[in-house]
């Protein structure tokens, strides 16, 4: 059994989780995430041969692995967009922490492909899957992913992933003032007792595109006193160190609901989070603006150690905490990453 390489920045956060984007292309077109007026028919997308390959995602995940990663996350764009993407998740599934675990394989989609895929995905070895979902009405929907699909579409999703044993799924619902917040009780409402986790997500300032403004916010406490007006709830300690969510449950049993507060009440101080772009760039924090490439070293026959050694030094060298200083004078390198190109 090998000894466990927690990698720590300068703030002593240890690198635990890796977040893959796979694709920057999306079939939605989320106005917080990706507005159609800025990603149009003449948006210029990532060409195939600027993207890491599977092989080259596998290596670099191997390297980050041994380093003590214990969880992946796919993400993108809509990483079911990604061709094959069951052979890249059956590639990852192999891998084992030094101590000789399955790390915990995850998924987040906005649902379109995912009843085709659910059982495949399940049977390659992901654990689990995040589905986006901001409105159960249909017309709010359409307005909040600026997109055709049908909610029912997406709700037929999330009930097959969850027969195909990709449980408990998690729901993300991101809350908008004036435009989704008169849905936090029927999404609420909906998904008690269902045996998924449904999850309130304020609206963050990520990239430079999404026209953010803090008075669209609605904040985790006053979601959490809406849907108690209805539903009596307790909060519940964290799992693990580095949780997102803060977790609710209904005290009536019916389930619990998590609340994800970047804006309101950071968690930087927590973040272990390392994302990597689908050109092989490694990003330290959801609201970075310098990327640093791996790619070059992947394709220049650079030994594993040599990459590892790569990661040990950026991750070293982070001190990122964009949300607690958020509204600071704070130096920028240039323009934010879009959360269409890096993932959630």
């Amino acid at each position: 059994m090998s000894k466990v390489i927690y990698f720590r920045d300068q703030l002593k956060r240890p690198l635990r989780d890796l977040r893959i984007s796979v694709t920057d292309r999306c079939n939605f077109r989320c106005t917080y995430c990706m507005p159609r007026e800025i990603f149009g028919p003449d948006h210029v997308f990532l060409p195939r041969s600027s993207l890491l390959t599977f092989d080259e995602i596998f290596r670099f995940a191997k390297v980050a692995v041994s380093s003590g990663i214990e969880k992946i996350r796919l993400t993108g764009g809509e990483p079911l967009l990604r061709k094959d993407i069951e052979h890249l998740i059956a590639k990852l599934a192999t891998l084992r922490t030094p101590a000789g675990n399955k790390i915990d394989l995850t998924l987040t989609t906005n649902g379109t492909l995912l009843g085709k895929k659910a059982a495949a995905l399940k049977e390659a070895g992901l654990t689990r899957v995040t589905v986006s979902l901001d409105a159960l009405n249909q017309d709010i929907f359409a307005q909040m992913s600026d997109s055709r699909v049908s909610v029912e579409t997406v709700l037929d999703s999330i009930n097959q992933a969850g027969e195909a044993g990709l449980k408990p799924v998690k729901v993300n619902m991101v809350v908008r003032k004036g435009i989704n917040d008169h849905q936090i009780l029927p999404m609420a409402r909906h998904f008690r007792g269902s045996g998924h986790i449904l999850r309130f997500i304020e609206y963050m300032d990520v990239g430079d595109t999404n026209g953010w403004n803090m008075q669209e916010v609605v904040t985790g406490k006053e979601i959490i006193d809406i849907i108690s007006t209805e539903f009596p709830l307790k909060s519940r300690e964290a799992e693990h160190h580095g949780q997102v969510a803060k977790s609710w449950e209904y005290k009536d049993g019916a389930g619990e609901i998590g609340v994800i507060t970047s804006v309101s009440q950071p968690f930087c101080g927590d973040c272990t989070r390392l994302r990597l772009s689908p050109e092989g760039k490694m990003f330290l924090c959801l609201f970075a603006s310098k990327g640093f490439d791996i790619r070059a070293m992947l394709r220049s026959g650079a030994s594993d150690q040599e990459i590892q050694s790569r990661l040990a030094s950026v991750w070293g060298a982070r001190t990122d905490q964009y949300s607690e200083q958020r509204g600071a004078n704070m130096p920028t390198d240039g323009p934010k990453i879009e959360m269409s190109y890096i993932g959630g």
